[in-house]
């Protein structure tokens, strides 16, 4: 699938892997409609790379119907849509029900509620629909007990979709490691070093060409996913003894 002339939404445009992807694509051809719910930063992307900004609480159905209508009154038609918008801070086992509802209101259902409104648009296209899970949401994260259950959601989102609609648009779930954007401060640290933002834009870039569905940028995760795969009790055990001994 070529991105040069798509027209593609991204949420979450305003900074770290949404902002790159939405300066990237435009760089390559395509009609870039930027979405945030900060709406001045989705802006200032927008006019930097000459596309549309459309703001849009993700965890709000209504906001998302709202943004599809705009960017099909705006660019005509969309090809490729990016459920990129995502939120990182939580704790551990007493993060309270304001975080968790927060979590999974827009890292789970933002994605599904995106789905439900742009698939029948997506698919009269042969479009592509890509949702920015996380490694956390293939072979869990020992920091955040909120983010790494709700990033867990959002590949089973992403996976339903492939099952059930994989015979008419694309899906892809990109599962990146640590990224350094703004997000990395909310875990307080990291176990590996994070990727930039180009290097998962790289790969996004190229899982979007090949129509892969699982889109792993750097070696870290695949590493990972292999090692849960091979030896599952092992791999929660290395890393209990990993949490275990950084706590000490």
């Amino acid at each position: 699938m070529d991105i040069a002339g798509k027209n593609v939404v991204i949420t979450g445009g305003a900074s770290g892997i949404g902002r790159g992807m939405c300066e990237r694509f435009a760089s390559m051809g395509a009609n870039v409609v930027v979405s945030d719910i900060n709406a001045d930063g989705a802006a200032e992307v927008a006019a930097a790379i000459g596309g549309t900004a459309i703001a849009c609480d993700v965890a709000d159905p209504a906001s998302v119907e709202a943004l599809i209508a705009g960017a099909v009154e705006a660019m005509g038609h969309i090809d490729m849509f990016f459920a990129n918008a995502g939120i990182g801070a939580g704790g551990g086992i007493d993060t309270d029900d304001k975080m968790w509802d927060l979590s999974m209101s827009i890292n789970a259902m933002g994605p599904a509620y995106a789905a439900r409104a742009v698939v029948p648009h997506l698919a009269e296209r042969n479009g592509a629909f890509v949702i920015t899970a996380s490694v956390a949401g293939l072979v869990t994260g020992p920091v955040s007990f909120n983010y790494a259950v709700s990033k867990h959601a959002a590949v089973g989102v992403a996976e339903w979709l492939a099952i059930n609609h994989g015979h008419e648009i694309h899906v892809a779930a990109i599962c990146p490691t640590v990224v350094d954007t703004p997000m990395i401060a909310e875990f307080g640290g990291a176990l590996m070093e994070p990727l930039s933002v180009d290097h998962v834009v790289d790969a996004v870039v190229a899982g979007i060409a090949a129509e892969t569905f699982l889109i792993l940028p750097g070696e870290g995760g695949d590493q990972m996913l292999k090692a849960k795969l091979n030896d599952y009790d092992g791999f929660l055990a290395n890393l209990n003894q990993r949490v275990t001994a950084g706590a000490g």
